[in-house]
């Protein structure tokens, strides 16, 4: 089609390289090994990074893209929340330990209130099967707060 009529010289070019950027944004979308947003994730929705929390708040998890289910039966694609105080995420297929720094939300929790004493925290939601086994850290995210 002749623009030539109905647009400057400015213009047809302005056009041109609109449409060659909108073109390379849409090749470069859909080559293999582009970042994009993982299909599976989790998150600490509460309490946010760098909250001051009282010694008791409400910890709210995340979970896109697998269906939170208790402990029990191992399902693909599913599991329960864990929160870890000042660890590492556990390495995928590793048990999640159970003591007072991995705390246990086997019922299918969302959200609970804990209790800690005043200072700093990492807190860390790891995501694991119905076994406890850990889905490493793909599926963990964390958060520093302040308990005061």
């Amino acid at each position: 089609m002749n623009l030539s009529p109905l647009f400057s010289r400015h213009t047809r070019q302005a056009l041109g390289l609109a449409t060659v950027s909108a073109a390379l944004l849409l090749t470069a979308c859909a080559m293999p090994g582009t970042v994009a947003e993982p299909a599976q994730s989790v998150s600490l929705l509460e309490p946010v990074n760098g909250a001051a929390e009282p010694t008791t708040f409400k910890v709210r998890f995340g979970v896109k893209g697998m269906a939170v289910a208790p402990a029990g039966e191992i399902v693909a694609n599913s599991g329960h929340n864990h929160l870890l105080i000042n660890q590492m995420p556990v390495k995928a297929g590793v048990s999640v330990p159970f003591d007072e720094q991995h705390k246990h939300f086997g019922a299918g929790q969302t959200e609970a209130m804990i209790t800690l004493p005043p200072g700093q925290y990492k807190l860390t939601s790891q995501f694991a099967n119905g076994a406890h086994q850990s889905y490493g850290a793909p599926m963990s995210a964390s958060v520093q707060v302040t308990v005061k």
